[in-house]
């Protein structure tokens, strides 16, 4: 425990700059990937034709490994193979095959006489989907979030092995050393960032669909 601790006090400033970068690579992929999956999504409920191509082509591009994709990248991006545009874009292309059939399962998931009765209310089509069928389909949508917040959380140190940093920096300097302090230390901080991230995920949850505790209430 005492090796711990001054591991940290003499390397706090290398440890806050690797979760700082840990946060960045996990968060920006998950936001993009996010906003792609929610068109891509509908379009598989709107034309259902598309679905099952969907979650044919999401359930391959998600089986991929990551180190396969974290390599390639660079050859099919021109960027360099330790530049962390290659974890971003990697992981925003897991984000969207997870987030995809998510949202379109949320989606359907949707009760039809609800949209229904909305078309019958002089809702159209974007203001319904807006209004009506995204916020029923957000307990659905935001358990997919959960999933690929942590999955990015854990996946972004398996790029350290390309000598982008992040908290997997640290596995990889503690085993090159045969040091255990920063193997700790990046392993505590990696849980308990899959930990927070998954609780701000719940807490928004519950703010943006009351009706669900009135509904387990009742």
């Amino acid at each position: 425990m005492n090796g711990i601790l001054d591991y940290l006090s003499g390397n706090s400033g290398l440890v806050l700059d690797a979760l700082g970068q840990h946060v960045l690579l996990a968060v920006l992929p998950l936001v993009i990937g996010v906003a792609l999956a929610l068109p891509i999504g509908y379009l598989g409920v709107r034309f259902g034709w598309l679905y099952q191509p969907l979650l044919g082509v999401s359930g391959i591009v998600y089986a991929i490994p990551s180190l396969a994709v974290f390599v390639t990248l660079p050859y099919v991006l021109g960027t360099r193979i330790l530049s962390p545009v290659n974890i971003v874009v990697a992981l925003t292309i897991y984000t969207i095959a997870l987030m995809a059939r998510t949202v379109a399962d949320g989606l359907r998931s949707v009760d039809p006489t609800l949209t229904e009765a909305a078309t019958a209310m002089g809702y159209r089509r974007t203001r319904r989907l807006l209004e009506v069928e995204l916020p029923l389909a957000a307990p659905v949508v935001l358990a997919g979030v959960r999933v690929a917040a942590v999955s990015n959380i854990s996946l972004v140190s398996v790029g350290a092995l390309l000598g982008v940093g992040g908290l997997g920096a640290l596995f990889t300097r503690g085993f090159q050393l045969f040091y255990t302090a920063p193997i700790v230390v990046g392993i505590v901080l990696s849980i308990a960032l899959a930990a927070i991230a998954d609780v701000v995920i719940v807490l928004f949850q519950r703010a943006v669909t009351p009706w669900t505790r009135l509904e387990r209430g009742a």
